[in-house]
């Protein structure tokens, strides 16, 4: 694709996301995170929310806890006449300094983290796809 459609999000994960101990997050938000990030690749591309039907490949790579900022990002590698092929990444790019008396304290990582990888599919059936917003163009509705 000439000019690939991509997506980037940040957010912090709150306590609220811990799931086990030391405020450790269950891997399910990433997936979570992903699933957004998809959702806006197909309304830039094709102008609806569309589907999510496989994942091809998800790798957890390192921890992610509460209180830590994560990027997640993805990108369109591909298209079919109703599928879009996507890769997605989340990195951590601030987290906890871990200092005892001070629990509020955080560092932003020079280097960050990736914490997952992950490929998928999802599919915008083509009576749902809006004319002048096929990959590439500028996602703005018709007319």
């Amino acid at each position: 694709m000439a000019n690939p459609i991509e997506s980037l999000i940040r957010l912090r994960i709150n306590a609220h996301d811990a799931h086990y101990a030391g405020g450790l997050v269950d891997g399910a938000k990433m997936l979570q995170l992903f699933g957004d990030v998809a959702t806006e690749l197909l309304i830039r591309s094709d102008g609806d929310e569309g589907l999510f039907v496989a994942y091809h490949d998800v790798q957890f790579l390192a921890p992610v806890h509460a209180g830590d900022y994560i990027e997640a990002r993805g990108r369109i590698t591909g298209a079919g006449r109703s599928s879009r092929r996507m890769e997605f990444e989340a990195v951590k790019v601030i987290a906890s300094a871990g200092l005892g008396g001070q629990p509020s304290a955080a560092d932003v990582l020079a280097q960050p983290v990736v914490v997952c990888r992950a490929s998928g599919t999802c599919v915008v059936p083509v009576p749902l796809q809006r004319a002048g917003s096929a990959p590439g163009a500028s996602g703005a509705p018709p007319g």
